[in-house]
């Protein structure tokens, strides 16, 4: 599915900025970013990301902090009343 699909039908661009333990250094947390096309306010892919990162990686989650927007907007579409002809 092409990115303008898939946000016509409600997906949006989706920011995660993860906190985590280093896994030889607990006591200091690393920040990672995740961006992606999702479905707000569940955030299935986001979720299955994380699900991986849970049971498959070192690094234990401390915190997950999530933005997301929709990137088409009904009021960006706007129709033209005139034309403008060069040559």
């Amino acid at each position: 599915m092409s990115s303008l699909h898939a946000q016509l039908k409600g997906q949006r661009l989706t920011t995660a900025e993860i906190i985590y333990h280093l896994p030889d250094f607990p006591d200091i947390l690393q920040s990672f970013v995740w961006q992606n096309l999702d479905t707000a306010p569940r955030f299935p892919i986001l979720r299955r990301f994380l699900r991986f990162w849970d049971t498959n990686l070192e690094g234990a989650l401390h915190h997950v902090r999530v933005a997301s927007s929709p990137l088409v907007k009904p009021a960006e579409f706007k129709f033209v009343e005139g034309e403008l002809r060069l040559h």
